[in-house]
Protein backbone atom coordinates (compact mmCIF):
# COMPACT_ATOMS: atom_id res chain seq x y z
CA UNK A 1 0.00 0.00 0.00
CA UNK A 2 1.34 3.44 -0.48
CA UNK A 3 -0.51 6.06 2.13
CA UNK A 4 -1.79 9.52 0.92
CA UNK A 5 -0.27 12.07 3.43
CA UNK A 6 -0.71 15.01 1.13
CA UNK A 7 -2.51 15.13 -2.41
CA UNK A 8 -0.72 17.85 -3.80
CA UNK A 9 -3.08 20.33 -6.06
CA UNK A 10 -4.52 17.83 -8.45
CA UNK A 11 -2.68 14.62 -8.26
CA UNK A 12 -4.56 11.18 -10.00
CA UNK A 13 -4.28 8.18 -10.69
CA UNK A 14 -4.47 7.65 -14.59
CA UNK A 15 -3.55 4.95 -17.42
CA UNK A 16 -3.82 5.27 -20.68
CA UNK A 17 -7.18 5.66 -21.15
CA UNK A 18 -10.55 4.20 -21.36
CA UNK A 19 -11.21 2.79 -25.06
CA UNK A 20 -14.58 1.79 -26.70
CA UNK A 21 -16.71 3.56 -24.90
CA UNK A 22 -17.36 6.75 -26.14
CA UNK A 23 -20.23 5.92 -28.04
CA UNK A 24 -22.20 6.25 -24.63
CA UNK A 25 -20.12 9.38 -23.94
CA UNK A 26 -17.24 8.22 -21.90
CA UNK A 27 -14.30 10.64 -22.29
CA UNK A 28 -11.18 8.75 -22.91
CA UNK A 29 -8.82 9.81 -19.84
CA UNK A 30 -5.81 8.93 -19.10
CA UNK A 31 -2.43 10.53 -18.77
CA UNK A 32 -2.19 14.02 -20.17
CA UNK A 33 1.67 13.30 -20.97
CA UNK A 34 2.26 9.99 -21.96
CA UNK A 35 5.01 10.05 -23.46
CA UNK A 36 6.41 10.66 -19.71
CA UNK A 37 3.83 7.71 -18.10
CA UNK A 38 5.12 5.09 -20.89
CA UNK A 39 9.08 6.18 -19.64
CA UNK A 40 8.40 5.31 -15.35
CA UNK A 41 6.78 2.03 -16.87
CA UNK A 42 9.27 1.40 -19.27
CA UNK A 43 12.22 1.54 -16.48
CA UNK A 44 10.79 -0.13 -14.31
CA UNK A 45 9.45 -3.38 -16.42
CA UNK A 46 5.92 -2.57 -16.20
CA UNK A 47 3.40 -3.15 -19.34
CA UNK A 48 2.82 0.40 -21.16
CA UNK A 49 -0.87 0.84 -19.68
CA UNK A 50 0.39 0.46 -16.26
CA UNK A 51 -1.60 3.15 -13.93
CA UNK A 52 0.46 5.63 -12.64
CA UNK A 53 0.35 9.05 -10.78
CA UNK A 54 -0.19 12.26 -12.12
CA UNK A 55 0.84 14.88 -10.51
CA UNK A 56 0.04 18.55 -11.16
CA UNK A 57 2.01 21.83 -10.41
CA UNK A 58 2.46 20.61 -7.19
CA UNK A 59 2.91 16.58 -5.91
CA UNK A 60 1.38 14.73 -3.25
CA UNK A 61 3.05 13.36 -0.11
CA UNK A 62 3.26 9.41 -0.10
CA UNK A 63 4.03 7.04 2.28
CA UNK A 64 4.73 3.53 1.19
CA UNK A 65 3.88 0.68 3.53
CA UNK A 66 5.63 -2.22 1.72
CA UNK A 67 8.96 -2.31 -0.30
CA UNK A 68 8.66 -1.62 -3.72
CA UNK A 69 10.45 0.00 -6.61
CA UNK A 70 9.66 3.48 -8.15
CA UNK A 71 10.33 5.82 -11.14
CA UNK A 72 9.69 9.71 -11.77
CA UNK A 73 9.34 11.32 -15.28
CA UNK A 74 8.15 14.22 -16.54
CA UNK A 75 7.82 17.56 -15.16
CA UNK A 76 10.85 18.54 -12.65
CA UNK A 77 9.23 19.04 -9.30
CA UNK A 78 12.27 18.58 -7.07
CA UNK A 79 11.42 15.14 -5.55
CA UNK A 80 12.87 14.04 -2.22
CA UNK A 81 12.54 10.80 -0.82
CA UNK A 82 12.99 10.86 3.34
CA UNK A 83 13.88 13.98 2.65
CA UNK A 84 16.85 13.85 0.71
CA UNK A 85 16.98 15.00 -3.61
CA UNK A 86 16.23 12.50 -6.01
CA UNK A 87 16.48 11.83 -10.13
CA UNK A 88 14.08 11.28 -12.30
CA UNK A 89 14.20 9.10 -14.77
CA UNK A 90 15.98 6.22 -12.58
CA UNK A 91 14.75 3.06 -10.64
CA UNK A 92 14.72 3.62 -6.84
CA UNK A 93 14.55 1.18 -4.11
CA UNK A 94 12.09 1.81 -1.34
CA UNK A 95 10.94 0.49 1.54
CA UNK A 96 8.23 0.26 4.18
CA UNK A 97 8.25 3.82 6.03
CA UNK A 98 10.01 5.45 3.35
CA UNK A 99 8.33 9.01 2.30
CA UNK A 100 8.14 10.62 -0.97
CA UNK A 101 7.25 14.26 -1.21
CA UNK A 102 7.87 16.94 -3.88
CA UNK A 103 9.13 20.46 -3.72
CA UNK A 104 9.34 23.61 -6.16
CA UNK A 105 8.21 23.14 -9.73
CA UNK A 106 11.55 23.77 -11.58
CA UNK A 107 10.36 22.90 -15.40
CA UNK A 108 6.55 21.48 -17.06
CA UNK A 109 3.53 21.24 -15.31
CA UNK A 110 2.86 17.59 -14.61
CA UNK A 111 4.99 14.89 -13.10
CA UNK A 112 4.41 10.94 -13.12
CA UNK A 113 5.05 8.73 -10.21
CA UNK A 114 4.78 4.82 -11.14
CA UNK A 115 5.71 1.73 -8.82
CA UNK A 116 6.53 -1.75 -9.97
CA UNK A 117 3.82 -3.76 -11.37
CA UNK A 118 1.66 0.09 -11.30
CA UNK A 119 -0.74 1.31 -8.98
CA UNK A 120 -4.32 -1.53 -8.22
CA UNK A 121 -6.70 0.50 -7.70
CA UNK A 122 -10.14 0.49 -8.82
CA UNK A 123 -10.65 -0.47 -12.51
CA UNK A 124 -14.08 0.46 -14.52
CA UNK A 125 -14.54 -0.09 -17.94
CA UNK A 126 -11.33 -1.53 -17.94
CA UNK A 127 -9.52 1.48 -17.34
CA UNK A 128 -8.13 2.99 -13.69
CA UNK A 129 -7.98 6.34 -14.61
CA UNK A 130 -9.91 8.58 -12.12
CA UNK A 131 -12.42 10.68 -13.78
CA UNK A 132 -15.57 12.22 -11.94
CA UNK A 133 -18.86 10.47 -12.13
CA UNK A 134 -16.54 7.10 -13.47
CA UNK A 135 -14.71 6.38 -10.44
CA UNK A 136 -15.15 6.86 -6.69
CA UNK A 137 -13.33 9.65 -6.83
CA UNK A 138 -11.69 11.65 -8.97
CA UNK A 139 -8.51 13.04 -7.42
CA UNK A 140 -6.35 11.71 -4.80
CA UNK A 141 -7.68 12.23 -1.36
CA UNK A 142 -5.77 12.88 2.02
CA UNK A 143 -5.13 9.34 4.25
CA UNK A 144 -6.48 7.48 0.99
CA UNK A 145 -4.39 4.24 0.85
CA UNK A 146 -3.41 2.77 -2.60
CA UNK A 147 -2.66 -0.57 -3.84
CA UNK A 148 0.52 -1.51 -5.09
CA UNK A 149 2.46 -4.67 -5.11
CA UNK A 150 4.99 -6.08 -2.41
CA UNK A 151 8.42 -6.02 -4.33
CA UNK A 152 11.24 -8.18 -2.84
CA UNK A 153 14.16 -6.13 -3.19
CA UNK A 154 17.65 -7.88 -4.08
CA UNK A 155 20.46 -5.37 -5.64
CA UNK A 156 19.39 -3.40 -8.60
CA UNK A 157 21.42 -4.09 -10.86
CA UNK A 158 21.60 -2.32 -13.85
CA UNK A 159 22.83 -2.92 -17.15
CA UNK A 160 21.73 -0.26 -19.46
CA UNK A 161 21.76 3.09 -19.47
CA UNK A 162 18.63 5.09 -21.19
CA UNK A 163 18.78 8.41 -22.30
CA UNK A 164 15.30 10.20 -21.80
CA UNK A 165 15.21 13.01 -24.40
CA UNK A 166 13.20 15.60 -22.11
CA UNK A 167 13.26 18.58 -24.83
CA UNK A 168 9.26 18.56 -25.23
CA UNK A 169 9.52 19.92 -22.25
CA UNK A 170 10.86 23.44 -23.24
CA UNK A 171 9.84 23.89 -26.91
CA UNK A 172 6.73 26.30 -27.41
CA UNK A 173 6.53 24.73 -30.89
CA UNK A 174 2.92 22.69 -30.58
CA UNK A 175 2.69 20.22 -34.23
CA UNK A 176 -0.77 19.61 -35.65
CA UNK A 177 -2.31 18.08 -38.54
CA UNK A 178 -5.46 20.26 -41.02
CA UNK A 179 -8.63 19.80 -38.98
CA UNK A 180 -11.93 18.72 -40.95
CA UNK A 181 -12.81 22.25 -41.04
CA UNK A 182 -9.48 24.21 -41.77
CA UNK A 183 -10.88 24.46 -45.32
CA UNK A 184 -13.54 26.58 -44.31
CA UNK A 185 -11.00 28.99 -43.23
CA UNK A 186 -10.09 31.83 -45.49
CA UNK A 187 -6.43 32.13 -46.51
CA UNK A 188 -6.29 35.08 -44.12
CA UNK A 189 -7.55 33.33 -41.13
CA UNK A 190 -5.52 30.07 -42.12
CA UNK A 191 -2.54 32.23 -42.24
CA UNK A 192 -2.89 34.32 -38.46
CA UNK A 193 -3.78 30.57 -37.45
CA UNK A 194 0.04 29.50 -38.14
CA UNK A 195 1.43 32.71 -37.59
CA UNK A 196 -0.08 33.85 -34.53
CA UNK A 197 1.73 33.25 -31.34
CA UNK A 198 -0.98 32.13 -28.69
CA UNK A 199 -1.18 32.19 -24.76
CA UNK A 200 -2.58 29.88 -22.37
CA UNK A 201 -5.68 31.34 -20.44
CA UNK A 202 -6.14 30.29 -17.10
CA UNK A 203 -8.93 28.21 -18.06
CA UNK A 204 -6.64 25.05 -18.76
CA UNK A 205 -7.66 21.83 -17.03
CA UNK A 206 -7.33 17.86 -17.68
CA UNK A 207 -10.80 18.68 -20.37
CA UNK A 208 -9.25 21.22 -21.89
CA UNK A 209 -6.76 24.26 -22.69
CA UNK A 210 -8.64 27.77 -23.71
CA UNK A 211 -6.39 30.17 -26.14
CA UNK A 212 -5.78 33.83 -24.45
CA UNK A 213 -5.26 35.56 -28.64
CA UNK A 214 -9.23 35.29 -30.11
CA UNK A 215 -9.06 34.37 -34.25
CA UNK A 216 -11.80 36.58 -36.21
CA UNK A 217 -14.35 34.06 -36.84
CA UNK A 218 -17.34 34.14 -39.25
CA UNK A 219 -17.63 30.05 -39.94
CA UNK A 220 -21.46 29.04 -40.11
CA UNK A 221 -21.86 26.32 -36.91
CA UNK A 222 -21.55 22.26 -38.00
CA UNK A 223 -23.41 19.28 -37.39
CA UNK A 224 -22.50 18.11 -34.02
CA UNK A 225 -19.96 16.02 -34.72
CA UNK A 226 -16.88 13.74 -33.01
CA UNK A 227 -14.00 15.17 -31.02
CA UNK A 228 -10.83 13.97 -29.41
CA UNK A 229 -8.31 14.93 -27.27
CA UNK A 230 -5.77 17.13 -29.55
CA UNK A 231 -8.93 18.74 -31.22
CA UNK A 232 -8.94 22.67 -31.66
CA UNK A 233 -12.38 24.41 -32.01
CA UNK A 234 -13.18 27.82 -32.97
CA UNK A 235 -16.14 29.10 -31.20
CA UNK A 236 -18.38 31.93 -32.54
CA UNK A 237 -16.68 34.69 -30.00
CA UNK A 238 -13.66 33.51 -31.78
CA UNK A 239 -11.92 31.69 -28.90
CA UNK A 240 -9.52 28.35 -29.47
CA UNK A 241 -10.13 25.59 -27.03
CA UNK A 242 -7.90 22.55 -27.30
CA UNK A 243 -9.39 19.25 -26.22
CA UNK A 244 -7.47 17.09 -23.83
CA UNK A 245 -8.03 14.16 -22.22
CA UNK A 246 -10.81 14.39 -20.23
CA UNK A 247 -12.66 15.85 -23.09
CA UNK A 248 -16.30 15.45 -24.37
CA UNK A 249 -16.76 13.33 -26.93
CA UNK A 250 -18.85 15.39 -29.38
CA UNK A 251 -18.74 19.25 -30.10
CA UNK A 252 -20.41 21.09 -32.59
CA UNK A 253 -17.79 23.75 -32.85
CA UNK A 254 -15.66 24.11 -36.37
CA UNK A 255 -12.45 21.72 -35.36
CA UNK A 256 -9.96 23.70 -37.42
CA UNK A 257 -6.80 22.13 -35.97
CA UNK A 258 -6.10 18.53 -34.66
CA UNK A 259 -2.70 17.95 -32.35
CA UNK A 260 -0.22 14.99 -32.98
CA UNK A 261 0.11 12.82 -29.83
CA UNK A 262 3.38 14.43 -29.09
CA UNK A 263 1.44 18.18 -29.00
CA UNK A 264 -0.91 16.83 -26.35
CA UNK A 265 2.45 15.75 -24.35
CA UNK A 266 4.39 19.45 -24.80
CA UNK A 267 0.56 20.91 -24.12
CA UNK A 268 0.12 18.97 -21.54
CA UNK A 269 3.17 20.50 -19.54
CA UNK A 270 2.85 23.87 -20.01
CA UNK A 271 0.30 26.26 -17.80
CA UNK A 272 -1.07 29.89 -17.90
CA UNK A 273 0.83 32.45 -19.62
CA UNK A 274 3.28 30.13 -21.36
CA UNK A 275 3.14 30.84 -24.88
CA UNK A 276 2.35 28.30 -28.15
CA UNK A 277 2.91 28.68 -31.72
CA UNK A 278 1.45 25.81 -34.05
CA UNK A 279 3.06 24.14 -36.81
CA UNK A 280 1.28 21.71 -39.57
CA UNK A 281 2.18 18.59 -40.47
CA UNK A 282 1.52 18.17 -44.13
Amino acid sequence: MVKVLKPGIYSSVQDLGRFGYQEFGVPYSGVMDNYAAKMVNLLLGNHENAAVIEMTMMGPTLEFKSDTLICISGAEMSPKLNKKAVSKNEVMEVYKGDVLSFGKLKLGFRSYLGVSGGFKTEAIMQSRSMYEGITSVSRLQKGEELPVEHKTISNLNKYAHLKVNQDYLKTDTVEVFKGPEFGMLSKKQQNLLMKTGFSISKENNRMAYQLVEPLENDLKPIITSAVMPGSVQLTPSGKLIVLMRDCQTTGGYPRVLQLTENAINVLSQKFTGQNIKFKIIE
